[in-house]
């Protein structure tokens, strides 16, 4: 199929570029995307918290007072969860969150997510991105020739310096190389901008 060539100097469409069906005119498959992003969003997590048991905390090896006589309730140690500084009844503890998805399925899924861009008309494919100073400024002006505010994410096949230091203190832009997607960028952007050498490198990648 063709997608729309655009040019970051001139804003608008300026040719055709032929892409594989393989990436960007499959099918939409929802669960299998929900899948791969509610994974992908798992594997993020740290899973570090913890909390200490009644085994855990140090203390407690002794009864407090006498089972009978004093009036008291019974208790027969200092730990116990009811008591302050006591052990927690239900300790957290550290976990893996981690869910298996296997290189196919997650492919699909890329594919799934770039197609539907396409159907959308949410994925511009641009000549080049070069932007000739460090300034935010100029970044911001070649995104408004092309009619995209300020929600996009740009795919670059090598991410020039320029362009990684003019993006920086826009909150809603982000750059990534070709290896750096990842499901949850690709759905959170309202637009999606790649360079034409970044075509290449996705179809070899993901069709």
């Amino acid at each position: 199929m063709d997608l729309n060539l655009h040019s970051y100097e001139k804003g608008s469409a300026d040719g055709k570029v032929t892409v594989t069906d393989d990436l960007f005119a499959v099918d939409y498959n929802e669960g299998l995307i929900h899948q791969v992003v509610t994974a992908y969003s798992a594997a993020a997590r740290a899973g570090t918290k913890a909390n200490k048991s009644r085994s855990d905390v140090r203390g407690g090896g002794i009864k407090p007072w006498r089972q009978k006589g004093t009036g008291r309730a019974r208790a027969g140690t200092i730990r116990s969860p009811i008591w302050r500084s006591g052990g927690v009844a239900f300790a957290a503890r550290p976990r893996n969150y981690e869910q298996k998805i296997n290189r196919k399925m997650y492919r699909k899924a890329i594919a799934g997510i770039f197609s539907e861009l396409v159907r959308q008309n949410r994925l511009y494919v641009i000549d080049t991105i070069d932007v000739a100073e460090p300034k935010t400024k100029m970044l911001v002006a070649g995104l408004e020739k092309l009619g995209l505010g300020d929600d996009v994410l740009i795919i670059t096949a090598e991410i020039p310096e320029n362009l990684y230091l003019a993006s920086r203190n826009l909150y809603h832009v982000g750059i990534v190389d070709v290896e750096g997607i990842d499901p949850v960028s690709l759905i959170g952007f309202k637009n999606v901008i790649v360079t034409k050498d970044a075509i290449s490198k996705l179809e070899a990648k993901y069709s």
